[in-house]
């Protein structure tokens, strides 16, 4: 099984934007922890969106 490229790039975009982390460290991480960053960015801005 092969994880697409560009979801691959969406989900290095949306931590390094939300953290500021560089792209070699996101790629440093396995798929189901940046899975969970993204999951928790998510999270949060749901959160602050709603006003909580």
């Amino acid at each position: 099984m092969t994880y697409a490229l560009p979801r691959l790039h969406e989900e290095i975009a949306y931590v390094a934007y939300h953290f500021h982390w560089q792209r070699e460290e996101i790629l440093g991480l396995t798929h189901a922890e940046r899975r969970r960053w993204v999951s928790e960015i998510a999270r949060i801005n749901t959160r602050v969106n709603e006003g909580g």
